[in-house]
């Protein structure tokens, strides 16, 4: 009987991986297949027990829904443009180094602006010309652009670190998403410097950089080209926009408040306001993007709760599902059996958390399925495996981000291929190397 509902728990795993590869909605295939799960194994409370468990975690629903909710309020007042006209300003005329440049802004600007594929666009509507023009092939340009969307692992709205932080702050009361930040801080810059590095030697092999040449002249046939009189990008700010800087530092507000907030700049007497919780520093930051802005309050009190909305419904949604599934997997008793396994053979439990989330985000277009699965079912364990819980879960988080990095399928890889006019294929081989090495340097070294 034991071995009939392993092989059910097995067939589920194959169902979801299936479907998601199929592009069906994440939500919808986690929670079905493990409601399906419960029901032939006689446990169909168990489901909808994990469901409504997770429907009501405060700690992961005031943080995400109020980091989205000013995640729109930057969009709305387009002080996410601002801040990435600010930062790229100066980037015309810098040569070759424009590629890994490049890919570093993005992973910086992904941090404040976590969305993949909504940082894809606000940052490649920008970047992707300017560095056709200035040399880099269209390929390149839009593969260092969608290369640089992991940076999100480092931002305090992540859902992923508010999650983890959750789990560990179960048994430790004082732990705070600050925290699981500093735990992988060390890992997500040796990913990001690897990629750098690669992403550079590949530049070099595929000879997308040729200097004088303005691949988006040659794109756009010459026509309405924003470089159409330089060949080397030296007019792009022949007439340039008047970038207002209070408007580019209001989506930093709650970063900056939340790093003082966390280290011990926060004892000094005039600075101990800064100490406060995810929520507090990007509902403070909306309140002071009003003042600066001088937008209707109601109209950006309407966009917060729209994004708090949106929030719910995309990424607690997802939350709640991979609960539902990993109930299912629990009622066929596979988590036991490969808890048990694990704690006899715990050599592998850094390469199930690492490799399994980064092949899932490769073939899925997305690390959050296989990333919050894991978390749930083994990283809530790690203890007992000989991990720290916020370690572990932090790698897989980050090995899932990478994962999607690499995947043409991507939502922040056709959007970047679309601006770039090129196929999603051709930007994902620029992309998939680098981010399977950091996965390794992760699982090997670090880990």
């Amino acid at each position: 009987m034991q071995t009939l509902r392993l092989l059910l728990a097995l067939a589920g795993i194959v169902a979801v991986v299936a479907l998601l590869i199929m592009k069906k909605d994440t939500k919808t295939v986690l929670i079905g297949v493990g409601l399906v799960l419960c029901v032939l194994c006689l446990k169909p409370l168990d489901g909808l027990g994990a469901f409504t468990s997770y429907m009501t975690k405060a700690g992961l629903i005031k943080a995400i829904c109020a980091s989205m909710g000013f995640a729109f309020v930057m969009k709305f007042t387009e002080c996410d443009r601002a801040l990435v006209n600010l930062l790229t300003r100066p980037l015309g005329n810098i040569g070759f180094l424009l590629i890994p440049i490049v890919v570093a802004l993005t992973y910086f600007i992904n941090i404040a602006i976590p969305s993949a594929a909504g940082c894809s666009a606000a940052v490649g509507a920008t970047l992707i010309p300017v560095m056709m023009a200035a040399g880099a092939k269209p390929e390149m340009a839009g593969a260092a652009v969608f290369a640089g969307t992991f940076g999100s692992v480092l931002s305090p709205g992540s859902a992923h670190n508010v999650f983890v932080a959750d789990m560990v702050k179960a048994h430790n009361p004082s732990y705070t998403v600050q925290d699981v930040i500093g735990v992988q801080f060390s890992s997500a810059i040796t990913a990001l410097i690897v990629v750098l590095i690669v992403m550079s030697i590949t530049a070099i092999v595929c000879k997308d950089y040729t200097k004088g040449v303005n691949y988006l002249a040659q794109k756009e046939g010459g026509a309405n080209s924003v470089a159409s009189n330089s060949a080397d990008g030296s007019n792009l700010d022949a007439q340039p926009q008047k970038i207002n800087v209070l408007y580019a530092l209001m989506p930093l507000v709650p970063l900056v408040i939340l790093v003082i907030g966390g280290t011990s700049l926060n004892q000094v007497s005039f600075l101990k306001w800064t100490k406060m919780g995810v929520a507090e520093a990007m509902l403070l930051g909306a309140i002071l993007t009003i003042a600066v802005t001088l937008t209707d309050p109601q109209k950006i009190t309407k966009e917060f709760f729209k994004g708090m909305g949106s929030a719910y419904a995309e990424i607690i949604g997802i939350i709640i599902a991979a609960g539902v599934f990993v109930a299912g997997l629990s009622a066929c008793g596979a988590i036991d059996f490969v808890i048990e396994w694990l704690k006899n053979e715990q050599g592998y439990v850094k390469f199930g958390g690492t490799f399994v989330p980064f092949f899932m985000g490769v073939v899925t277009g997305s690390g959050d399925a296989a990333s919050m699965a894991f978390n749930t079912a083994v990283t809530v364990h790690a203890d007992a495996l000989g991990f720290e819980q916020d370690k572990l879960g932090m790698a897989v988080a980050i090995s899932g981000a990478l994962g999607r990095s690499a995947s043409p399928i991507a939502g922040a890889c056709i959007v970047c291929a679309g601006l770039a006019m090129v196929s999603p294929i051709q930007i994902a081989k620029r992309t998939a190397l680098g981010m399977f090495l950091s996965v390794c340097v992760i699982a090997f070294v670090i880990l």
